[in-house]
């Protein structure tokens, strides 16, 4: 029984840190309308979370390596949560971007550790590969049910309340989380931390940058980019630079980039299109947003199937080329895209996501040996949650410049340009890559989990 519990608690952990993306950004003219926030402060508010995610992440799965796995879960999970008090009693725009932070933050220091946990509450193969696929179907739940629950509590409760539901959720998680065990590494890791605070710069930098069009924060921005390059050459870095010089890795970390760029800023876009210029309520909004997340949750088996049979290469370039064919058919079609059609957009780009989200961790993870691997996932992650960042930013500077056609267009071609990358650079095997994509996390477990378990019970 404390292994269900165990499981309960790492689930709703992950829940909380998907749904709230989705269900954000259905509730920002909501925000916007009642804290007098601009586009600028919108994306602010999107972007503070993936800033703070993607600069804290690697920092994150190393607390976990060094100070147990299960005090850093609860103590992410425990920021996240009052962090979400704070975005939801937030008086003003300023307050709640950092608030976002504050729940970014939380999430590097939980997220990291919920694999490790569960190779290690979870030691026998076939019962691993079972919390997996538990723990993957929530990501798929949390995905389909974000846009509906999101907008049906801007609606009936008002913004605040998409913050206030992760309070019990966060609360629940934290007491059941004491049925899982605990472990840490016995040679963990050293602290970057000179390599952390640039790397909280730069990102937070250059996003501000885009953001609002500061020619003199770019320059900061690029110069804390590189003086992070150069400390990071260092033997205890915590982003080893030789692993991307070539192979299958910088190439899957890419597309990653390219696949949120693409996604994420088309979330932001969506939400406000659906809502200001199609009149459409928050609720009403998420229910017109669905063929895209049932598409990934129906999706990602199918993808399993055919990553197994013909390795992950092809479902990379489909994908990627399908999120750049629905972005690039939604600009030509323009703001008055007939609904039917629209339904039909968010359906090709939730196929395009389910086609490249797995198997682009899986070509990550088997481009490196298994003890680097969950160094891998943390470097494709912090791809995925940079370009997540980058293209909010970017596709609402220009969505502010040039109009929604022209914001969808860049997105267009930014998915396509994934597809060119994972066309010349993935040539990883397929079956490892496969294996690791669609079967479980063996590869991403500690390779020391067993004798370094500590229980707690």
């Amino acid at each position: 029984m404390n292994k269900r519990w165990a499981l309960l608690s790492l689930c709703l952990g992950l829940f909380l840190a998907q749904t709230d993306t989705t269900a954000v950004n259905l509730a920002l003219p909501a925000i916007s309308a009642g804290l007098h926030g601009s586009l600028v402060h919108l994306q602010e508010v999107v972007d503070a979370y993936n800033v703070a995610f993607a600069a804290l992440l690697l920092t994150g799965g190393a607390l976990g390596d060094r100070f147990g796995r299960r005090r850093l879960f609860r103590t992410g999970t425990a920021v996240f949560v009052a962090g979400s008090v704070l975005c939801a009693l937030a008086p003003t725009m300023p307050l709640l971007v950092a608030a976002r932070a504050v729940q970014g933050a939380g999430a590097a220091l939980a997220i990291p550790q919920s694999l490790a946990l569960l190779a290690v509450t979870f030691p026998g193969r076939r019962e691993r590969h079972r919390a997996m696929g538990a723990w993957s179907t929530v990501t798929g739940v949390a995905l389909a049910s974000g846009p509906v629950l999101g907008g049906f509590l801007v609606e009936h409760a008002g913004w605040p309340a998409i913050f206030w539901l992760n309070l019990p959720i966060g609360l629940a998680a934290l007491a059941l989380s004491l049925a899982v065990p605990e472990s840490a590494d016995r040679h963990p890791r050293g602290l970057d931390l000179p390599g952390q605070l640039l790397a909280v710069v730069f990102l937070g930098v250059l996003t501000f940058a885009v953001v609002h069009t500061d020619l003199a924060a770019g320059a900061a921005g690029v110069l804390a980019a590189v003086a992070f390059l150069l400390v990071e050459r260092r033997k205890q870095a915590m982003l080893p630079l030789h692993l991307l010089r070539r192979g299958p890795l910088p190439a899957a970390s890419s597309v990653a980039f390219c696949m949120t760029f693409a996604m994420y800023g088309f979330l932001l876009l969506a939400g406000l299109y659906l809502q200001h210029d199609r009149g459409a309520g928050a609720l009403l909004a998420g229910l017109e947003l669905l063929p895209m997340p049932l598409l990934v949750v129906v999706g990602s088996p199918l993808t399993a199937r055919l990553v197994t049979r013909f390795g992950p290469r092809p479902a990379m370039i489909g994908g990627m080329a399908l999120i750049g064919l629905g972005l690039g058919a939604f600009a030509l079609a323009g703001p008055g895209i007939p609904l039917p059609w629209l339904e039909l957009v968010f359906a090709v780009l939730g196929a395009g996501l389910a086609l490249n989200a797995g198997p682009v961790v899986g070509v990550a993870v088997a481009a490196v040996p298994p003890d680097r691997a969950g160094l891998a996932a943390g470097v494709v992650n912090l791809a995925r949650l940079s370009g997540a960042a980058f293209g909010v930013a970017v596709l609402g500077a220009v969505l502010a410049a040039a109009g929604l056609r022209m914001a969808l267009a860049a997105g267009a071609l930014v998915g396509v340009a994934g597809a060119v990358l994972a066309w010349r650079g993935v040539q990883s095997p397929p079956r490892k890559a496969a294996e690791v994509a669609t079967a479980g996390f063996d590869e991403l477990a500690p390779s020391n989990s067993t004798e370094n378990a500590t229980s707690s019970r």
